[in-house]
């Protein structure tokens, strides 16, 4: 990563190419849309994890996002809220939980677009129908089975 590169940016990382995150093949969003915040992240790791801004929060405004149509902001509005935020403490390194950050941001963005066919609702087929009557008598009677056996030994 060079030095004027834009927080978020990463070299070679899937997802990201040039200055927009890709999330799908009909989106993909401008890094500068992406707010970025970096703290100290909690936890063990003596002076380095009480010094170190390695925490990361990617916050996106699905509201105000120029990237997005209207019919992809309604639905990821509906799903996930105006603003999607997402927080990364796991690695020691700010720029690997900066890029998990994006992957993560762009896993739930693709999600939450998903659009997941309306079920139909089946019936049954009478030979299956059938199957599952035999099935529950021939259980019926080795239960019945069972209790009868053990009535006539007392």
């Amino acid at each position: 990563m060079k030095p004027d590169d834009p927080p978020g940016s990463s070299r070679g990382h899937p997802r990201v190419a040039g200055d927009v995150l890709r999330v799908s093949r009909g989106l993909t969003i401008s890094l500068s849309e992406i707010e970025w915040r970096f703290s100290t992240s909690g936890g063990p790791g003596g002076q380095h994890a009480n010094r170190a801004s390695t925490r990361v929060e990617a916050r996106f405004n699905v509201a105000r996002s120029s990237s997005i149509g209207p019919r992809q902001r309604a639905r990821l509005v509906e799903r996930l809220g105006e603003c999607v935020r997402v927080v990364v403490s796991e690695e020691r390194s700010q720029l690997r939980n900066r890029e998990i950050a994006m992957e993560r941001l762009a896993e739930r963005l693709a999600a939450a677009l998903k659009v997941t066919a309306p079920r139909r609702p089946t019936r049954p087929s009478v030979a299956a129908r059938e199957r599952r009557l035999e099935g529950k008598r021939r259980r019926s009677e080795l239960k019945q089975s069972r209790s009868r056996g053990v009535a006539e030994e007392l």
